[in-house]
């Protein structure tokens, strides 16, 4: 995108109120391009900045709803990049009063472009069941056109839904959509349509070890970084290299993750974006802790969440919490780390995001598991569970039933304090079996797994760490009274495509 930088100077205090309109298309296309300072720069004669509210006097109806519009989007990103407090209350606060003189001029395209960058706000705060709403509402409004704000519901709808770990819906979402953006001649749309797509391409690839999703998310990465060179946006293009950067890492590709990092952290640093460079240091974190470089994470998840934690983007602070707390875990730190992923589950749960919150405690009994009580054990399983029943990450699936199968064993082993020894001797005189134990604990786990996959007998075995047959077995020969628990078997045809 080639701006009109011509026009663009420090407009004197006693501008024309004509000219507004003008400057706010120039700040539009500079807040496109990820130059933010400079948008705010060009409106400086109506507005002072985050915090503070356009002078709107002399303006017609039109022209104040997109000034007020465009001081709105950009203090929720400008908060955004400096983690400024409250910002996306103040965002959505003239957003909404744009939309509301928008509505009122009967002016469609325009509310739909307001309701969109609401539920950015609403996102970056985590408030995901707000978010999805008011995207629902924009594409009930502009119904089937090939509008420019449709193809942004369509996006950031898709990256809600991600977000919510709700990927299948994610991924129809996207590929739905993909011819939609293909005609789109919006570069930055584009690249940021393509970067979105390749990060869940890139989560379901992991965590279904399909292969093939990794390759198409290196695609859809280059494709997102053309993109967003063809429109100037360096802050994007850092967002690229970041999302390259920890997929590499993921696969064990060490030296070229640190590489792509470390161009991202540059890059945000020399765009003094605060948020974006948190990102990078949680996403260099996890490369380490992966790598097993545990000081070296605990460090830099440490400086993640001092970058975060003065801002209001509550979801991206318990991601960094939680993976500080790893990394405390990893050094030894276990009260400090027990502290901080309890306190990211609850900023999360708070937020709206409980899916990041279930996040957080199955870490803390991954990371913590030898070192809790059966009754801490317990309740971290609970709520991890309760949190984490919408998601349709498969690796969360499996990751909640390997947390069951350890609190599983620590109820079985007895050993939970040797000071109780004499009621454990008690306990055996009373009719103890240690089969029918076994067996309770058995059905009991059996149970929560096909509750938690709706019957689907395929998907308990996952979550078990079990075969289908395997576990057909079992409820045939030694559980038939949870038969009913399941769905009803049927026949399937024979798929011609090959599954590893």
């Amino acid at each position: 995108m080639e701006l009109q930088t011509s026009i663009f100077v420090n407009p004197a205090a006693d501008v024309a109120a004509d000219n507004a309109l003008p400057l706010c298309e120039l700040a539009r296309q500079l807040e496109e391009a990820g130059e933010f300072e400079q948008a705010k720069t060009v409106l400086e004669s109506f507005w002072k900045g985050p915090g503070s509210h356009p002078s709107t006097s002399g303006l017609t109806e039109e022209v104040k709803a997109e000034l007020l519009l465009r001081t709105g989007t950009l203090t929720g990103w400008i908060g955004s990049a400096k983690q400024v407090p409250g910002a996306q209350e103040a965002a959505k606060d003239l957003i909404s009063e744009s939309s509301a003189v928008f509505e009122r001029l009967g002016l469609t395209e325009k509310v739909a472009e307001a309701s969109v960058d609401l539920a950015i706000c609403y996102w970056r705060e985590g408030a995901l069941d707000e978010a999805r709403i008011t995207l629902r509402h924009v594409l009930d409004l502009i119904g089937e056109s090939s509008s420019e704000q449709r193809l942004r519901a369509l996006l950031n709808m898709a990256i809600v839904e991600k977000a919510a770990t709700r990927d299948s819906e994610a991924l129809r979402i996207y590929r739905e959509a993909a011819p939609l953006f293909e005609l789109s001649p919006n570069h930055a749309l584009k690249g940021k349509f393509h970067n979105s797509h390749a990060i869940l391409l890139r989560i379901v690839g992991l965590s279904e070890n399909k292969t093939d999703f990794i390759d198409k998310a290196l695609v859809e990465f280059a494709a997102a970084s053309f993109h967003f060179e063809q429109a100037g946006h360096k802050r994007f293009q850092a967002r690229v290299e970041n999302n390259v950067g920890y997929l590499f890492a993921t696969i064990g590709r060490f030296p070229d993750a640190h590489d792509h990092l470390r161009r991202a952290l540059s890059l945000m640093k020399s765009l003094n974006d605060l948020g974006g460079t948190a990102m990078v240091e949680d996403a260099r974190a996890q490369a380490f802790l992966m790598e097993g470089k545990n000081a070296d994470a605990e460090r830099t998840a440490r400086e993640a969440v001092k970058l975060l934690s003065g801002g209001g983007e509550q979801v991206v602070l318990a991601e960094a919490l939680t993976t500080y707390g790893k990394a405390l875990a990893r050094i030894g730190k276990l009260n400090d780390s027990k502290t901080n992923l309890e306190r990211a589950s609850e900023i999360a749960q708070v937020a709206g995001d409980p899916n990041r919150g279930g996040i957080a405690a199955v870490t803390a009994i991954e990371e913590l598991g030898k070192n809790l009580s059966g009754e801490e054990l317990k309740n971290y399983y609970r709520s991890a569970e309760a949190l984490l029943s919408e998601s349709q990450n498969r690796e969360l699936k499996i990751r909640l039933g390997d947390c069951a199968r350890l609190v599983l064993a620590v109820e079985s082993s007895g050993y939970e304090a040797p000071d109780n020894q004499p009621e454990l001797a008690s306990a055996f005189t009373q009719d103890f079996s240690l089969e029918s134990e076994v067996l309770r604990y058995e059905g009991n786990l059996i149970r929560q797994a096909l509750e938690a996959s709706g019957g689907s007998v395929t998907r308990a075995a996952r979550l078990l760490g079990v075969t289908h047959q395997g576990l057909a077995f079992i409820l045939n020969g030694r559980h038939s009274d949870l038969l009913s628990v399941r769905t009803p078997v049927k026949k399937r045809r024979r798929s011609i495509i090959r599954y590893h």
